[in-house]
């Protein structure tokens, strides 16, 4: 086994070099789409090799700082080597739980970007205002894996929160670690719109597609489209709040409905819908494919009670604990910054491990 590891290392280090040495070509950016393609290529690789490197020079370092401490009699100088090279075996341990996490994810559209959905849910104003802490938490998680955010659609509650939000996640492997999230989300806490401050019980719900890569095409005919377009609703500049630059697309022969307003123009929010209308409709059909609704809708289903796949408890006492895989933690504030790690390893993991039975 490690000399496969080895081997697809040494493979991989070839390409990439290989790659790189391409972007220096004269005509590399004649292709704009081409070039993009193939840094996303170039970043692919890159984000599997580096936590090898990683754990290279921390192992390298952690060895040179236990040959220092054997060298030292007893005192603070042996101490402080002892503890560097504590903190570099640590940092090694966690590029290799990074590359641990990299080898769950191996299916088809793991790699790519992702839109994802926040809909508010059974609740009112209790769920809104629970979709916005999602809302933030999401973006906090993406924040740390290093992905792109980019808001396309948003519309805020009448008193508090927001109903839902749409937004592009843009990163190697975003799709991979965010379909893990797709489900319904429960928050029992007391309510601060409450005056009598009692224990409520809200529901918001995740729905997450993969962005298709270029050579995956989906033909969609004009005649199945219906365009509406309407002024932006959220803040903005002048142009944006004034003009009917938001475009909303319903697929007709299946009910698909996506909008954006993140773009000045009707031109490039359109173009931001049919990327995203093209993601679902695959995502359709790929279900039809494999006759399981349960992936695609199931694990989503109605946005209320009996339907969650984590819950977030505040009041009386502080949990939150996942359904699928029975993972928890009274560390909530972590979680709602956008400590997910956990969660999601282990619905990983448990995805794996059906695969094999």
């Amino acid at each position: 086994m490690k000399c496969e590891v080895i081997f697809d290392v040494a493979t991989r280090r070839a390409t990439l070099r290989e790659l790189e040495s391409q972007t220096s070509a004269p005509d590399f950016w004649e292709d704009p789409n081409k070039a993009k393609n193939h840094l996303a290529k170039v970043n692919e690789i890159k984000a599997v090799l580096t936590p090898f490197d990683e754990i290279e020079k921390f192992l390298e370092e952690a060895g040179v700082m236990l040959e220092l401490a054997d060298a030292e009699a007893p005192g603070p100088a042996r101490t402080q080597a002892l503890s560097d090279a504590g903190k570099d075996l640590d940092r090694a341990d966690a590029d290799f739980r990074k590359l641990e996490m990299q080898s769950l994810l191996n299916a088809k559209l793991d790699r790519n970007n992702a839109f994802v959905t926040i809909h508010a849910g059974a609740g009112g104003t209790e769920s809104c205002d629970w979709a916005s802490m999602l809302f933030r938490m999401f973006q906090r998680f993406c924040s740390i894996k290093g992905f792109e955010v980019e808001v396309l659609d948003i519309a805020e509650g009448d008193e508090a929160g927001i109903k839902y939000a749409t937004f592009a996640v843009r990163g190697t492997y975003a799709y991979g670690f965010m379909k893990c999230e797709r489900g319904v989300h429960r928050l029992v806490r007391i309510s601060p719109f409450d005056s009598n401050k009692r224990r409520h019980t809200s529901f918001a719900s995740l729905d997450v597609i993969a962005e298709l890569d270029d050579d995956i095409d989906i033909v969609i005919e004009d005649k199945d489209l219906r365009v509406d377009t309407f002024r932006s609703s959220g803040s903005g500049g002048q142009h944006v709040n004034k003009t009917d630059s938001a475009i909303r697309i319903t697929h007709m022969p299946t009910g698909v409905v996506v909008s954006c307003q993140a773009e000045r123009s009707q031109h490039a929010n359109r173009a931001k819908c049919m990327k995203v209308l093209q993601s679902k409709l695959y995502e359709l059909e790929q279900d039809k494919k494999r006759k399981d609704m349960e992936r695609f809708y199931g694990q989503k289903g109605e946005i209320s009670w009996g339907s969650q796949i984590r819950s977030y408890v505040l009041q009386p006492y502080t949990m939150v604990k996942d359904h699928r895989t029975d993972t928890e933690t009274s560390n909530t504030a972590a979680v709602l910054d956008g400590g997910l790690d956990m969660f999601v390893e282990a619905y990983l993991k448990q995805l794996k491990a059906s695969e094999k039975k």
